[in-house]
């Protein structure tokens, strides 16, 4: 059990997290520290045994394991409060989606005696808030943990296991191989989404309306995604720019084959989607959805 832990910033992730710390009773104490005021009057309505403080101050010397769940760009502020009130040896993780230039950037200005191991737990939504926190949201859901050089075993060890607690798979690898792989399999698809949304009000502006009236199940979905926090995500985009730049050349480029193929090649399009559609079998076979509607 940890002693007394620390939340920083109580949106959807940071909610939930505090949700089933609760609820498993990991924490003998819960600090949460939230700065809008909307947010602390969700939280108070949860009934649940925790202390809100509004500020990052000697408050935060008592917490042996504080946890960031807030957009990138706040980081460097919560260090440079850690940097002042918390205590020696205190085990900082986060939940943020992008991490080499994050932990470059935040190991030149953060304590040396700061022990941080940085998490992204795979469990997001297009909602967001305390109001849709979920104390199940991290279950039987992936959660990255970032290896460092200088990561110590023991301290890993801490992390994996309170991720364990709140019900994820666990995983480690570096902060470039997860840059790398998340580009692809989520930054992308939301800047995608995004494009979308943007092509459908640009299209036929007259029509607008029709448009979005007879929205079909693809771009109902991509506007779901689209409907995501806009902070988090410009954060993350600015933050993993050089492969957002890489993948977005590459999608550009295949993009550019399906047009031609459009235009003149019917077999080779046909044989192209039957070949795409077995990803998402693979899909399923590893768990990742369902096969169900």
């Amino acid at each position: 059990m940890i002693n007394k832990i620390l939340i920083v910033g109580c949106g959807l992730i940071g909610s939930s997290i505090l949700k089933k710390v609760c609820k498993k009773r990991i924490a003998k104490k819960i600090l949460v520290f939230e700065k809008s005021k909307k947010n602390q009057r969700i939280l108070k309505r949860f009934k649940l045994n925790f202390e809100i403080i509004k500020r990052m101050d000697k408050k935060i010397s008592e917490c042996d394991f504080i946890i960031i769940c807030t957009p990138l760009s706040e980081y460097g502020k919560i260090f440079l409060a850690c940097n002042k009130h918390a205590k020696k040896n205190v085990l900082i993780t986060d939940v943020g989606s992008a991490k080499s230039d994050t932990i470059t950037k935040i190991n030149k200005i953060k304590r040396k005696d700061i022990n941080w191991i940085s998490s992204h737990p795979i469990a997001g939504s297009e909602v967001s808030g305390p109001m849709n926190g979920n104390e199940n949201l991290f279950v039987n859901k992936w959660s990255v943990i970032i290896k460092q050089k200088n990561s110590e075993t023991k301290e890993m060890k801490k992390i994996l296991k309170f991720w364990k607690l709140l019900g994820s798979k666990t995983v480690t690898m570096d902060a470039y191989q997860h840059d790398m792989i998340f580009a692809i399999t989520s930054h992308l698809p939301h800047l995608i989404a995004y494009n979308l949304i943007l092509t459908a009000t640009n299209f036929k502006i007259s029509n607008k309306d029709n448009v979005l009236r007879f929205s079909a199940g693809g771009l109902r979905d991509f506007s779901r995604i689209a409907a995501s926090n806009e902070i988090m995500w410009r954060d993350i985009f600015f933050n993993n720019k050089l492969n957002m730049l890489k993948v977005i050349d590459l999608f550009i480029k295949n993009l550019k084959i399906f047009k031609s193929d459009i235009k003149s090649n019917r077999k080779n399009l046909e044989t192209k989607l039957k070949n795409l559609k077995k990803v998402r079998q693979k899909i399923v076979l590893l768990k990742q959805d369902t096969s169900k509607p």
